[in-house]
């Protein structure tokens, strides 16, 4: 039996921070990062079965062209992501009652699907194009506490960021659901993200703090892995995706990150219709799903 303390459920049965039941989610879930972006997705469906609201976790299930849907806000990440992976997790594959793990026969293998934001690092990743994640490269620790085997190729490039950038640790390199990009991303850029722990130092931005290294921005643009898989860069950033990916592998689910491009830290510019480009991202997104 799994303990209390460790798998925590509320007086309704709910599990702790997502304040749900296993009848509240559905097979494929869109997750988002703001949890007012939950109806900007949920307004499609033709009908809602259940809305909950618990923290900055925000769940609405319904019907979308005859499948059902569910769609959750995270907050921002890796930490958030940690706590959404495995509650989510445990609502399929761990029996509530008993406290114990499902045998491997009957567990279920979720969709997950990110829907959020992205800065790009790359000229030529423009300003309101759309990206699908192959590997996530996480520059966050969260990865120092679980048991991720990498391959060959994501232990090399890890290596060499962790010298290209100086860093003290290695990061850790993951590849995203195979099968979901290609239902998903057919006509979508293709590129490696960098999740970084922080929106202002760790992605290279300067208010009044200097960073520690002055070229960072330019290490990461210029970073490059040549291999037999071909050439490996960094074309964005942001602060969720390596995470998602890792957990998801960890966990057996298949998850993809889809990355709205509002802002081109090459060229300095910003989108003045962000709010148009992940709309395109979610009607698109749900028109293939």
């Amino acid at each position: 039996m799994i303990p209390e303390s460790e798998l925590i459920l509320n007086a309704d049965g709910t599990i702790y921070h997502l304040n749900l039941l296993p009848d509240h989610i559905s097979d494929t879930i869109l997750t988002v990062g703001d949890p007012a972006r939950v109806t900007q997705v949920s307004r499609h469906f033709d009908s809602i079965e259940f809305e909950g609201t618990h923290r900055e976790f925000v769940t609405h299930v319904g019907y979308y062209r005859g499948k059902r849907l569910t769609v959750l806000s995270t907050g921002m990440g890796t930490d958030n992501i940690d706590i959404v992976l495995n509650e989510l997790d445990a609502l399929v594959n761990i029996d509530f009652m008993s406290r114990t793990v499902r045998p491997v026969e009957e567990r279920l293998s979720l969709r997950i699907i990110r829907l959020g934001t992205s800065g790009s690092l790359q000229a030529d990743v423009p300003v309101g194009s759309l990206l699908a994640t192959q590997h996530a490269v996480g520059l966050d620790s969260l990865m120092q506490f679980y048991p991720l085997v990498e391959t060959g190729l994501e232990t090399q490039v890890a290596k060499d960021l962790q010298q290209s950038l100086a860093l003290p640790f290695a990061p850790y390199v993951v590849r995203g659901s195979d099968l979901l990009r290609e239902q998903l991303a057919a006509d979508l850029l293709v590129g490696n993200t960098v999740t970084c722990p922080g929106f202002y130092g760790p992605q290279g931005r300067r208010l009044r703090l200097d960073l520690r290294q002055p070229d960072y921005m330019q290490r990461l643009q210029d970073f490059r892995h040549q291999s037999s898989e071909g050439d490996f860069r960094l074309s964005n950033f942001e602060m969720e995706t390596a995470g998602y990916y890792a957990l998801g592998q960890l966990l057996g689910h298949e998850v993809l990150s889809l990355n709205a491009i509002v802002a081109n830290r090459a060229t300095g510019e910003f989108a003045k219709n962000a709010g148009d480009i992940v709309d395109t991202l979610i009607a698109r997104t749900l028109a293939l799903v």
